[in-house]
């Protein structure tokens, strides 16, 4: 089996790398470094991967056939949102119809990484893959909220309309090693604040919730729903819902840190409520996280604790 990944030196997708190669696939890492890292997969020493630096948004050549393509190249902060905002919108479009086009090509199938922003501010929660969101399409979130929106719209049409075999991931908030520690997240935010000891940022009163996902249970549930026969979006995210003040106690138990927790004004179009509804992945996928918060926060602080050294 010869899977393409595209983002594969990224956080999520150098994870993804490790899980196919275990399973046994053939692995081409494509990425162009913009959020991506060669030491997120300098690890890897098998004669089944090989990386390739490229940019998603000119077209894709690849020699040989393939089975699988794994599309999860995109900035993906709201750091980003602010720095890069034209970028996000071009490898969720250009970059999504030529990586599906590639597909088209070698007759692959083809996995969409989408995202809980589809669901906006939501007025509901859980959110299921059933709700359509509330979306601003002008905000300064709107860059990724609509270009994934956008990207899945583009993958249900070359499913319905070329034949294209496509899934979507729909991801909830992932968390764990190599995410970079200043790269606007907030875990990535607090932890990093807790290990040098300044004031823990929180951006309104804390009520805020989002629901964390480790990354190997995020990997396993993207491998589990392209393996399937489930041609619908699916969540992959963790059940359990926090507030953002709730988190934040977390990171300082975690770290033992004496840092103090200080308020800021809220982030605009920040979404009060994250929470997936994990029926479908449970159902269908027989997926469910696996790793509980603590413990993902441990080694998280571990690995970012090693990469400030």
């Amino acid at each position: 089996m010869k899977s393409i990944i595209t983002g594969g030196a990224g956080f999520i997708g150098s994870h993804l790398c490790d899980l196919l190669l275990s399973e046994g696939h053939e692995v081409v890492c494509v990425d162009n470094l913009i959020t991506g890292s060669v030491k997120n997969i300098e690890h890897i020493k098998s004669d089944n991967f090989t990386y390739v630096q490229h940019d998603v948004t000119k077209p894709f050549h690849y020699a040989g056939e393939v089975d699988y393509v794994f599309h999860l190249a995109s900035p993906a902060t709201f750091k980003m949102c602010v720095e890069a905002p034209t970028a996000i919108m071009k490898v969720n479009s250009e970059g999504t119809f030529n990586m599906l086009d590639f597909a088209k090509e070698k007759q692959a199938r083809f996995l969409l990484a989408s995202t809980s922003e589809v669901y906006g501010d939501p007025l509901v929660n859980p959110q299921s893959e059933a709700y359509w969101g509330n979306v601003s399409c002008t905000g300064p979130r709107s860059v990724y909220d609509e270009a994934k929106r956008f990207a899945e719209s583009i993958t249900m049409a070359y499913y319905r309309y070329y034949g294209v075999d496509t899934r979507i991931v729909r991801i909830f908030n992932t968390y764990g090693p190599r995410m970079q520690i200043k790269d606007s997240r907030v875990i990535p935010n607090f932890v990093n604040q807790a290990l040098t000891g300044v004031d823990i940022t929180i951006y309104g009163d804390g009520s805020y919730t989002r629901s964390f996902c480790y990354a190997t249970d995020e990997a396993e549930g993207i491998y589990r729903l392209m393996m399937s026969d489930c041609t619908e979006p699916v969540n992959i995210g963790n059940e359990r819902e926090m507030t953002i003040l709730e988190l934040a106690n977390m990171v300082l138990k975690v770290t033992g840190s004496k840092s103090k927790i200080i308020h800021k004004d809220s982030l605009t179009d920040d979404p009060k409520l994250r929470r997936p509804d994990i029926s479908r992945a449970r159902n269908v996928l027989g997926w469910e996280p696996k790793v509980g918060l603590e413990e993902g926060l441990t080694k998280t602080v571990e690995y970012f604790k090693s990469v400030r050294v």
